[in-house]
């Protein structure tokens, strides 16, 4: 890999030279590879590899398979995600407590944090994952729903749209995009986009995110501020601003031990904390974090006058005309241990727990909102059809439909929307495919043939 010149020139003055040549040979290596487990499905899976410091559910892998391959991955059992960026699992396990919270991802898309902050949370916390765009935030509500925790908004949207909500937000996350110095290794023909022009212009960019999302953080709410980059502009300087012209609090992270490897402040005549990820020193990809507070006696920005009465009549769901023998179904199929707000909209119903629900009617009139909850079932002629939202929900009431094991080509072919034969004895109806053990998604088996259910936009769609 050619690295720019000007990148190199900025490494050797941030690094003493010892540093900069081990850092610059570490990034002509391999990229390293890491995936983070699903505990709340795949709950006695040992680590398939060399454990990730930080993260008791992450592990890095000694070689890279085909993810696309492994029904394993499309069931939500795992995320393919950095190791040094799931050193937020470590920064939210210290910094939150055992109350239930609302946190904010800002910038989420693909989903690898988001997913991370569903298994670090506490019980009854929302997380809203929002990503600006649409593409990507189609990937991001795909992940979060094989992802299969039910505590979860996915939005679409600027982050200016968000200030006028007011201090909703306990944790607020912006991994910032960046100029993504951090993933030379990884993908090589970054290098040959980036630019100083770019990174200025990045910096720039990150502290308009920053100052448009901050009203939305409560008095003595943290922030977490990220990026996948190295030099200072991006990093320790937006930090400075965010200490010097926002009034927010710097605060360390406790308990890194020093043989992490994790490197602090570059910034000079400056010494808060800050967390680097530099490839030569930690096993993983370039990575930066920082945590902030806002003051306990911040001034709280409130919802501007006649809000409230205009969400009103708003982006209210539809009258509730489900079907009621459809809707007591639906209701079945889920644990029946806990509550929901049940919403009708159009032929579809969906599940929100009751902390989903209340910040959902908040965000509504604001926000685009792309998925909420459980989306649990469809009316279709005589049919309600399970969603396959359902299928990957950890809420799923394991004994609401029939399952059949399948082995690994019949999973690749359900995963590529091929047919799939079922047993003769399987029962007719909805049925729901398993691999080895876990959920895959339901087929309709109408006894000459099993009418494969699996997302469209989702089927696989690469040769082997």
């Amino acid at each position: 890999m050619t690295l720019p010149a000007d990148f190199i020139e900025q490494i050797h003055t941030l690094l003493d030279a010892p540093e900069a040549t081990a850092f610059l040979d570490a990034l002509q290596g391999d990229s390293t590879v890491s995936i983070r487990l699903n505990r709340r499905k795949v709950s006695d899976m040992p680590l398939p590899g060399e454990p990730v410091p930080w993260c008791a559910s992450g592990c890095y892998l000694a070689e890279r398979p085909s993810f696309t391959f492994d029904p394993l991955l499309h069931a939500g059992g795992y995320y393919v995600q950095e190791a040094s960026s799931m050193f937020v699992a470590w920064v939210l396990r210290h910094y939150v407590g055992d109350a239930p919270v609302r946190m904010l991802d800002l910038c989420a898309a693909p989903g690898g944090k988001s997913t991370l902050a569903c298994d670090v949370l506490p019980a009854g916390s929302v997380l809203v994952a929002n990503e600006v765009v649409r593409s990507r935030a189609q990937v991001l509500a795909e992940n979060l729903t094989k992802w299969g925790n039910p505590g979860v908004v996915v939005t679409h949207n600027d982050p200016a749209d968000f200030a006028s909500l007011g201090a909703l937000f306990d944790v607020i996350l912006v991994d910032a995009p960046c100029s993504g110095e951090g993933m030379f290794r990884k993908d090589p023909a970054s290098a040959k986009e980036w630019s100083l022009e770019s990174l200025a212009l990045c910096a720039r960019r990150q502290r308009r995110i920053l100052a448009d999302i901050l009203p939305c953080l409560k008095p003595g709410g943290i922030l977490i501020y990220s990026t996948c980059t190295y030099n200072i502009k991006e990093d320790e300087e937006n930090v400075r601003w965010l200490r010097d012209e926002q009034g927010m609090e710097i605060h360390p992270v406790p308990d890194v031990p020093d043989e992490w490897g994790i490197t602090g402040n570059l910034l000079p005549g400056e010494d808060f904390p800050v967390y680097r990820f530099l490839p030569h020193r930690t096993k993983g990809e370039g990575f930066f974090l920082a945590l902030l507070r806002k003051p306990v006696d911040a001034e709280e920005v409130q919802e501007p006058a006649g809000r409230k009465a205009h969400r009103k009549g708003r982006g209210k769901p539809d009258a509730p005309v489900f079907p009621k023998e459809a809707a007591a179904k639906a209701k079945s199929w889920l644990d029946d241990g806990k509550e929901y707000v049940w919403e009708v909209k159009g032929a579809f119903l969906t599940a929100l727990p009751t902390a989903v629900a209340s910040l959902t009617e908040h965000l509504r009139p604001s926000l685009r909102i792309l998925q909420a909850g459980i989306p649990v079932g469809e009316v279709k002629g005589r049919d309600l059809l399970p969603q396959h939202a359902l299928a990957m929900s950890t809420d799923l009431h394991p004994e609401a439909f029939s399952r059949v094991e399948v082995d690994y080509d019949q999973a690749i072919a359900y995963l590529r929307r091929e047919a799939v034969g079922l047993p003769a004895d399987a029962p007719r109806g909805f049925v729901l495919l398993t691999w080895r053990g876990l959920p895959l998604g339901f087929v309709k088996n109408i006894g000459n043939r099993a009418n494969n259910l699996y997302p469209q936009e989702w089927r696989i769609r690469k040769q082997s």
